[in-house]
């Protein structure tokens, strides 16, 4: 009864999916294609970026300027000139990479006596040896730290330099991607080591080591929001990026933070400052705030995506917009299980690529990136139902529901949403403590004080990271954020 009730804007998304999606696809160039053939890795999250990014093939020229040049006059850009200043620095670093390799900063031993043969007047050569044999290799090219608010065009641009290094030993990666892989390369590393013996003392450090095994698999590392939130990541990136950054590694990353405002307030964060010090030694930083919202721009949408839960008949537009895309599923409607890390994620309603969800399901229980990157790897299409509004109290549902929102906006998962207010009102700064964080004040043994400063308590953080979520969400509604998603997972089955 559902399907026939809602039947014509179902149906109108529905032949959107359908039909809409050829028109536009050939328009549309997957970038990084050496690294999109890797997709059983996480380091491979190269992705087509919609962030800002229009459907168009960026692909094809070495000069990225004089593509970002033609983007504009066909329409696809809108002249910028901060976008265009930012791109002419990612330019000067695309050709300093192009002959680039970290090789002399992993194996400085190798830098020893440099014989060159110098031919002489009557024809023969003559062997000169170089006086000083550890003579130091020239510094690495310095990187880009890319930060403004959102919706400006940073991944855009980050993409679109990416897509024109010439040098296979390249990587890009969100940021919360990269991080699950080093906790996982740690944990590996301590298991691997041989068992204590009773009695027997040692302490085994294996950041540096993991440092170095990255150094030795790329040179250019393009991290997407470079944010740091938990204290545990905080912790190990001095050390991990010394090692990376001493072994030649280069780093460009966008963020909606200032290097100087990363990890603001934060736990221990003394203990964070020199890796911002350093971060500034290592890579320029560039500001690209012009002001404007690209995502808040007028864009044809997908049809309806976002309900309203006290909207007539909400819930039934859902119901009958799943029932049509699962038609076309090749499997029957039920749960479906998940090993995360050895751990049992079960979503209760799934048909194929489609996984119908609570907003509880999702972001009311302790799941984090890993379980969202593996729901993103096994599904292109997620229905969130009854999004509460969002209050202070909620903080820890708010933080979840941002790196879900993230990750599915990385992976261009295509997501339908039945929520309890408007976007723009989703989530209120009202509430406050309650009385897990009276509980870890008193755990941590910190005071009244450390409750009013640190964004562990104060949900700063959250309300900053949110600006990113509405302006994501509002493009995962448009047109051509539908035509993109859910190309990975169709072209990795038909291929099968």
């Amino acid at each position: 009864m559902a399907s026939y009730t809602a039947s014509a804007a179902v149906r109108s998304s529905v032949m959107f999916l359908l039909t809409k999606r050829a028109q536009t696809v050939k328009k549309i160039c997957i970038l990084s294609r050496s690294c999109t053939a890797e997709s059983s890795s996480c380091w491979s999250s190269s992705r087509s970026s919609s962030s800002d990014s229009p459907a168009a093939d960026i692909c094809g020229s070495g000069d990225i300027v004089v593509q970002f040049e033609r983007l504009v006059q066909s329409g696809s850009l809108t002249r910028d000139t901060q976008q265009r200043y930012v791109l002419q620095r990612l330019a000067l670093l695309q050709q300093s990479l192009k002959n680039y390799t970290d090789s002399l900063y992993l194996n400085p031993t190798q830098q020893s006596k440099d014989h060159s043969r110098q031919p002489q007047k009557d024809g023969a050569t003559t062997v000169q040896t170089e006086t000083h044999s550890q003579a130091s290799p020239p510094p690495p090219p310095k990187g880009l730290y890319i930060y403004g608010d959102v919706g400006t065009g940073k991944t855009m641009l980050m993409d679109l330099f990416y897509s024109h290094v010439e040098n296979s030993r390249k990587k890009r990666i969100h940021f919360n991607s990269f991080m699950l892989d080093i906790h996982k390369r740690i944990h590996h590393r301590k298991q691997s080591l041989p068992k204590r013996r009773l009695g027997k003392m040692f302490t085994y450090d294996p950041i540096s080591p993991v440092a170095m095994e990255i150094s030795s698999e790329i040179c250019l590392l393009c991290f997407d929001e470079f944010q740091v939130n938990d204290v545990a990541d905080a912790m190990i990136l001095k050390q991990l990026f010394e090692t990376l950054f001493k072994t030649g590694v280069v780093v460009v990353a966008t963020s909606n933070r200032s290097p100087n405002d990363l990890y603001k307030n934060g736990l221990q964060r003394d203990t964070f400052l020199p890796f911002i010090d350093m971060l500034k030694e290592h890579c320029h930083t560039v500001c690209l705030d012009s002001g404007i919202d690209y995502r808040r721009l007028d864009r044809p949408a997908a049809g309806k995506l976002y309900y309203l839960t006290g909207e007539p008949r909400g819930e039934a537009y859902l119901d009958a917009l799943f029932e049509e895309l699962a038609l076309r599923q090749k499997t029957v409607t039920g749960p479906h299980l998940l090993t995360v890390l050895g751990r049992d994620v079960t979503l209760e309603k799934t048909c194929g690529s489609i996984a119908d969800c609570t907003f509880h399901e999702l972001c009311g229980k302790p799941m984090g990136a890993s379980d969202y990157l593996e729901i993103a790897q096994t599904f292109d299409t997620v229905f969130i139902r009854h999004v509460p509004i969002l209050t202070l109290t909620l903080k820890d549902q708010a933080r979840r529901f941002t790196t879900l929102i993230d990750i599915f906006y990385d992976r261009k998962v295509r997501v339908v949403l039945l929520a309890a207010a408007p976007l723009d009102r989703l989530f209120v700064h009202t509430g406050g403590e309650d009385e897990r964080d009276r509980q870890l004040l008193d755990d941590l043994g910190l005071t009244d004080e450390a409750a009013v400063r640190l964004t562990l308590f104060t949900a700063e953080e959250e309300i900053f990271a949110f600006q990113r979520t509405v302006s994501r969400l509002r493009e995962m509604q448009t047109e051509t954020y539908w035509v993109e998603g859910g190309r990975r997972y169709r072209s990795r089955h038909l291929n099968s």
